[in-house]
């Protein structure tokens, strides 16, 4: 039976019909995955039993190298065993809830910022892909909101003033807003990245704003409004008619197009109940062959 999709909200997200994706390794596939992803920008697979290795090898197989240069990584020593696989939970190395004091919850805390993944790096994230190990028995959402949807909202005037800027991103700059500091050798090895602000997507063609809380600065505007101009572009973009929140069940596994969305992390009670996520993301390059 051929992958079919069903949209989320009225403007994007879309859930797939029931499928293994330990097993997909055929082009067709894949390739409507890839095709699908153009058309919603999130997609949700329910019931993923992957494995750690599983998950590894299907991020590969769908979108190429990994990005494994992360925050994290300059922090402390992945308890996964490898830097490509994002420990996104709350647990420290012996499986323990982290302490409130701990410096690695301090540095996560920013996820519950809107945010796109990578973009502090250079070749930026394309698709993440997060799959859910362990869910809480309380509500621990996350939030997408669609940047395409929002750049075709823009009024003509706007679009002109933003057309060709250049944005620095820095997840040094994210955690900072929040009260985190990294040392300064931690810092050497997290600079940062230009990006545009609008990109086009070459899949779909369509323009996308491409910014959120790693973006920093305007490269030569002023700081005072080259951040009000990115504080107010966020603003516009995360209307809630532009944005589509998961409910975490046990095994999903999403994907997003961090090209042309954003996402944040809702709070919960992270000192009580234990969440645990992987996340794996691929770079920005060109697309790999498949058999």
């Amino acid at each position: 039976m051929a992958l079919t999709f069903t949209q989320l909200t009225p403007v994007f997200a879309g859930e797939a019909s029931p499928i293994d994706l330990r097993q997909v390794r055929d082009r067709e596939t894949l390739e409507a995955i890839r095709a699908g992803m153009d058309t919603y920008a999130v997609l949700v697979f329910r019931d993923q039993r992957f494995s750690d290795q599983d998950q590894l090898e299907f991020a590969e197989r769908f979108d190429g190298m990994l990005h494994a240069r992360t925050s994290s990584a300059v922090l402390t020593t992945n308890r996964l065993g490898n830097e490509a696989l994002a420990d996104i939970s709350n647990v420290d190395r012996f499986g323990n809830i982290r302490a409130e004091d701990d410096r690695q919850r301090a540095a996560s805390v920013a996820n519950r910022l809107w945010h796109t993944d990578a973009s502090f790096v250079d070749p930026p994230g394309r698709y993440s892909m997060l799959s859910a190990r362990v869910i809480p028995p309380v509500r621990a959402d996350t939030e997408f909101a669609d940047m395409r949807a929002a750049y075709d909202e823009l009024d003509p005037e706007t679009r002109a003033r933003i057309e060709g800027l250049q944005v620095h991103h820095s997840i040094a700059y994210s955690r900072h807003v929040l009260g985190f500091e990294f040392s300064d050798e931690e810092k050497e090895k997290l600079k940062g990245a230009v990006h545009p602000l609008v990109r086009t997507i070459p899949g779909s063609g369509r323009r996308a704003l491409y910014l959120a809380s790693h973006a920093q600065e305007v490269i030569g505007m002023p700081l005072p409004e080259g951040r009000l101009l990115l504080h107010d572009l966020i603003e516009h973009a995360t209307r809630p008619h532009l944005t589509y929140r998961h409910i975490w069940r046990p095994y999903d596994f999403v994907i997003w197009d961090n090209r042309c969305t954003m996402h944040r992390a809702r709070p919960f009670d992270d000192r009580t109940h234990r969440r645990e996520l992987r996340r794996t993301t691929s770079l920005d390059l060109p697309l790999p062959v498949t058999a």
